[in-house]
Formats: C-alpha cells, structure tokens, sequence
C-alpha cells in the first residue's frame, strides 16, 4: 500500500474541496480511498454536485487531521476512470461501499488522484512530505 493511502486511511473521514462553476468552494467529507495500478483513487456518485464540480475543475484540495493531531494538506487533479477494473478495485478495498454501489449500477464513480502534492503538517514538528 502507498503511503498516501495509507495516511488517507489514518485519518478516516478526510475532507476534499472542489469549486462550483462561479467560483465558490465546497467542503465535504469523504471516507473512502483505494489504491489501483499504483494510483490513489477516491469515489462518489455521478448524480452529486461534488461530482459535476470534480469534472468541470478536477483540481481538488484534500484536508483531514488523524488521531495523534498531525493533519494532511493534498493538492491533486481528479481523473475519472471508467473502468469495471478500476470500480471492482475501490469496491474490494472498502466494502462499506457495496451497500451503496455496484459496478455497472450507472452512478458509481471512481477518479483517480494525479499531480499530488501532500505534506503531513504537526504542530510540534516540520512538515514531511508524503509521496
């Protein structure tokens, strides 16, 4: 498993910020990531706004603190991956998820995160960098 993943799963509920077509931001919590042909991928349901807006502008910031208060600040663009391959990846990782989707089910979505930038932020240390 990356690190990214990893951390991602640490923190549990992490939040991801897309922007509406006027510009405004929005926050929403997110909860499951799966890693596939070693990219780090994130979910949601076609017919949500999030997901409009994650297409019309896939650059997205990523925000969640873990237990021991050490929090992670991802940067990444969103690239959405049709493939069952990809969905059944997400779908095996976190099987919280197959009471709400199934592959082939028209709504299910998977997008993969690129140009990641992460740093894992403290406040009693200096930041690392997480690749």
């Amino acid at each position: 498993m990356s690190e990214l993943l990893n951390e991602l799963r640490k923190t549990g509920v992490f939040y991801v910020a897309t922007v509406d077509e006027d510009g405004q931001p929005h926050v929403r919590p997110f909860g499951a990531a799966a890693e596939f042909e070693g990219k780090v991928y994130l979910c949601t349901n076609n017919t949500k706004a999030c997901y409009k807006q994650m297409i019309a502008e896939p650059r997205v910031e990523i925000s969640g603190m873990q237990p021991d208060g050490t929090w992670l600040r991802l940067t990444a663009k969103l690239v959405r991956d049709d493939r069952d391959e990809a969905k059944e990846a997400m779908l095996r990782q976190n099987e919280s998820l197959r009471g709400m989707y199934r592959v082939g089910d028209g709504i299910f979505e998977v997008l993969a995160l690129t140009d990641v930038s992460c740093v894992k932020c403290s406040f009693t240390a200096p930041p690392v960098v997480i690749e």
